[in-house]
């Protein structure tokens, strides 16, 4: 299928405010930037990223319906409703612009959560969206800064962050990301052994 690459810009600035739009642009950069860096598929990087928050700023009822009618992961809304997005978007954008490839799709369900066995496109984008240019929360620098030399060290501190962060508020932390944390630390040893 050959990608309206202008149609999906313009659907996907739709779905979203300006700020949001502006997030969306810094993830496409930095995720070209690190499939670049560490060997990934610049254009699937760019697609999931310039797709990543496709259904962010929808109502949470809508989302809610959606998951619910749709058969996505219910465990979701048990959880933040900041994780509904990822799911719902991947949804919305193989039945709204017929993307279909299931790599693409993945990144986009597993950027705010992560999974056990993360490739390294799913890799790429979840680190974009923590290091984007407009973000700026405590340790984004040194995320960055590891991101320079090491993916998984760099996605390990967002993940570390991110957790840090729910536990500092209280809230519940979806057990997958803390799989993916670990997953991203068992890698990193064996990357080492072979290194």
């Amino acid at each position: 299928m050959k990608l309206d690459w202008d149609k999906l810009r313009e659907a996907t600035k739709g779905q979203m405010p300006e700020k949001r739009w502006k997030h969306t642009l810094g993830v496409v950069e930095t995720a070209i930037s690190l499939a670049n860096r560490f060997g990934g598929n610049a254009e699937k990087a760019e697609l999931a990223a310039l797709l990543h928050d496709y259904s962010k700023a929808w109502q949470t009822d809508r989302m809610e319906r959606i998951i619910r009618e749709e058969g996505l992961s219910e465990e979701l809304l048990y959880f933040d409703k900041e994780l509904w997005h990822a799911h719902v978007g991947a949804w919305a954008v193989e039945k709204e612009h017929g993307i279909d490839d299931p790599e693409v799709l993945d990144a986009i369900r597993y950027h705010t959560s992560g999974r056990v066995g993360m490739t390294l496109l799913d890799r790429i984008v979840c680190l974009a969206d923590y290091i984007e240019p407009g973000r700026d929360f405590p340790g984004v620098n040194k995320i960055r800064k590891l991101a320079e030399h090491q993916l998984e060290e760099a996605l390990t501190a967002g993940f570390d962050s991110t957790i840090s962060l729910l536990l500092e508020k209280g809230k519940r932390i979806l057990p997958l990301t803390v799989m993916a944390r670990n997953d991203l630390i068992r890698l990193r040893k064996e990357q080492n052994k072979g290194g």
